[in-house]
């Protein structure tokens, strides 16, 4: 398929359909904005030329529940940092996504004990209202610190509801975080309660977590109540965990749904850097902006909306978790799912979203590789007649996986690659229903969002990749970094490469069709001989060939120039071979240059993750220039380091 033909085009009764052209016909009716539905770009720029506007007129458009003026829309608006969005206002994040009620579901729960539970609009509120009590009993109030150690499953959304209704502020992480990862996230934000399971399933093992609970309990001296849910069984065996209480009987029953509203800036997460290179940074995320973000992607962006289902396949350790729960705030059902996505097999989660009427389905690119690689298609297999929309973050997404899921997993499905971070807890680029999509490419940046690509002298770069930045102020810029009283390594983390401009740390590029590519992290970008590659221009070539599971390249530094060095985990009943070595070589040059051409090439058992799922080419990196990995409890198989720390500098060469 030709690089200018789209994948994917909207109809003209589709954009008329959409949210994104009701809410330009208020901006028209107001005379805000005067271009034409199905004008993406147009409306792009209006929306961050007059950003006040945009987001004062979404505010009205989403029907947001606040209190006090709206009006200054923005203080400083030319500080970054520094800026403030809606001063005067007070709102409340849990108010907010409980807006809906009645007997339509709100939750539904699959695990991997084959349970599905479910929570109506009627019974989240109830039971939010019923837990909350129970903290403020405990002492939990505005500001306080609530933490969930958690699975991805009902209670962990009531519980992180409960805490936001009080205007108190809440940070989680998965169970399968060790002992350490988890105190160098909760022990930097002193918690006073702590919700944890007993343990969880992943891949048909059972895996107790009560000894770690009672060891980070310990380790917690602020801690005043520890909340246990039962996961592995219906009733949890407390005996290891003396004074902890079970969740089902945590909460003060029939009490009344109470709403502290606060400041548009009052912090309502924590969340937390990868912190591979050391201790994680605390980001601190508000109230408002992170309210306002979300929904602008979810009902603009996403066109979701009352009657659709939306599914997302995380943990409560990755940001695309808090994003899912949003989804609350369009009406929308919500899918969870804790466990393996292949177990018992990869039929799994399209088993789940066939039989659950998935309308926004939620994924990353490796998991869409692993499908592509077991040959599993599962538009063979379900035909999905509800599913509109298609979702992958979490690194770049590569073209011939725009092809797979065209054709394997829906024709005519929107592929939306979306990319943030927890910096932002929401997207800089995305998918919107007004747009084609073409292979390889983010439709575009957000609305409100003034994303722009810098080169090295910090101006605008077309027609290259560069810097992904942006320009001027947004709602859901942190609030800064917990602890960090002076703001300086907040500062030092997105401002400092270019003063009063927001520096993400993506290398990326437009293209001519208004997108945007994205090649990786920049701190990860390969130089040999002074020119910059993206790493995920290599992952796409090599992570296709069928003698391989995925790889990790990195730059080694020697003679003053930097070597590129790929290290591939072959699939099972594959052997490593010069033959193999030279196909990938001669693949690399055909697809891309010469100079991608890596000066080594190394079978490895295993590639080193985050546990969100992120390759983490810095510790590979660091390993072979003889640098030790500071944080290896931030990695998902920190085992998989061994190989790299131990592989003789000879190998190299």
């Amino acid at each position: 398929m030709s690089a200018d033909t789209p994948i994917w085009s909207p109809t003209p009764a589709g954009i008329a359909q959409t949210q994104l052209t009701a809410f330009a016909q208020t901006l028209a009716a107001r005379g805000q904005w005067s271009g034409r539905s199905g004008d993406y770009a147009s409306l792009w720029r209006w929306s961050v030329e007059q950003a006040p506007a945009f987001w004062s007129s979404f505010m009205d458009f989403a029907g947001v529940i606040a209190e006090g003026a709206r009006e200054p829309a923005l203080l400083d608006a030319t500080a970054m940092p520094g800026a403030r969005w809606f001063p005067e206002l007070r709102l409340n994040f849990a108010e907010n996504l409980l807006r809906f009620d009645g007997d339509a579901v709100a939750l539904i729960a699959h695990d991997e004990r084959g349970r599905r539970r479910t929570l109506t609009r009627t019974q989240l509120r109830a039971r939010v209202a019923e837990v909350a009590a129970a903290l403020a009993a405990d002492g939990v109030g505005e500001g306080d610190r609530v933490a969930g150690f958690m699975p991805n499953t009902l209670e962990t959304v009531v519980a992180m509801l409960a805490t936001a209704s009080l205007g108190a502020v809440w940070s989680s992480c998965s169970p399968d975080f060790g002992e350490a990862g988890v105190l160098d996230r909760f022990g930097q934000i002193a918690p006073k309660v702590l919700f944890a399971c007993d343990g969880y399933r992943y891949g048909g093992k059972d895996i107790d977590t009560r000894a770690r609970i009672a060891r980070v309990r310990a380790a917690l001296p602020d801690l005043s109540r520890l909340v246990i849910v039962p996961f592995l069984g219906d009733t949890p065996d407390l005996s290891p965990l003396p004074g902890a209480v079970a969740m089902p009987d945590y909460g003060v029953p029939g009490a009344a749904p109470r709403y502290r509203r606060v400041a548009f800036d009052a912090p309502l997460y924590v969340m937390f850097s990868s912190g591979t290179t050391g201790k994680p940074k605390c980001i601190v995320h508000g109230v408002g902006g992170t309210l306002l973000q979300q929904l602008k992607e979810h009902r603009l962006h996403g066109d979701l909306r009352e009657g659709d289902t939306l599914f997302f396949f995380t943990t409560c350790g990755w940001m695309m978790w808090n994003w899912l729960v949003a989804g609350l705030g369009t009406g929308a059902t919500l899918l969870l799912y804790d466990g393996s996505p292949f177990h018992p097999g990869a039929p799994r989660l399209w088993d789940l979203a066939q039989a659950e009427g998935v309308t926004h389905f939620g994924t990353s690119p490796k998991y869409l590789s692993a499908l592509d690689k077991d040959g599993y298609r599962p538009a063979q297999h379900h035909p999905l007649p509800r599913l509109r929309l298609l979702y992958s973050t979490g690194s770049p997404l590569a073209p011939e996986q725009f092809d797979y899921v065209d054709a394997a997993i829906k024709p005519g499905v929107q592929l939306a690659s979306i990319s943030g971070g927890t910096d932002i807890v929401s997207c800089f680029a995305l998918g919107n229903p007004w747009s084609p999509v073409y292979r390889g490419e983010l439709q575009g940046p957000g609305l409100g969002m003034a994303v722009d690509v810098f080169g090295e002298d910090g101006q605008p770069l077309r027609g290259a990749p560069g810097e992904l930045v942006c320009t001027k102020p947004f709602p859901s810029m942190p609030v800064g970094f917990w602890n960090d009283a002076d703001g300086a390594r907040y500062r030092a983390a997105y401002f400092e490469r270019f003063p009063g401009v927001w520096h993400h740390g993506d290398y990326c590029e437009f293209t001519a069709h208004g997108g945007l590519r994205i090649s990786g992290r920049s701190d990860a970008t390969l130089n040999p001989g002074g020119v910059r590659i993206g790493t995920a221009e290599i992952y796409r070539v090599v992570d296709a060939l069928p003698e391989v599971l995925e790889s990790v390249v990195v730059g080694h530094r020697h003679d003053n120039d930097d070597r590129v060095i790929l290290f591939v985990r072959l699939r099972e009943g594959m052997v490593w071979s010069d033959a193999l070595g030279d196909k990938i070589r001669r693949a690399i040059r055909a697809e891309l240059t010469p100079r991608h051409v890596p000066a080594k090439i190394l079978p490895c058992p295993e590639v080193p993750r985050t546990i969100s799922g992120k390759i983490t080419e810095i510790a590979v990196r660091d390993l072979l220039h003889g640098k030790p990995v500071k944080n290896t409890d931030a990695l998902a198989n920190p085992q998989a380091l061994e190989y790299f720390r131990t592989l003789p500098s000879q190998a190299l060469f």
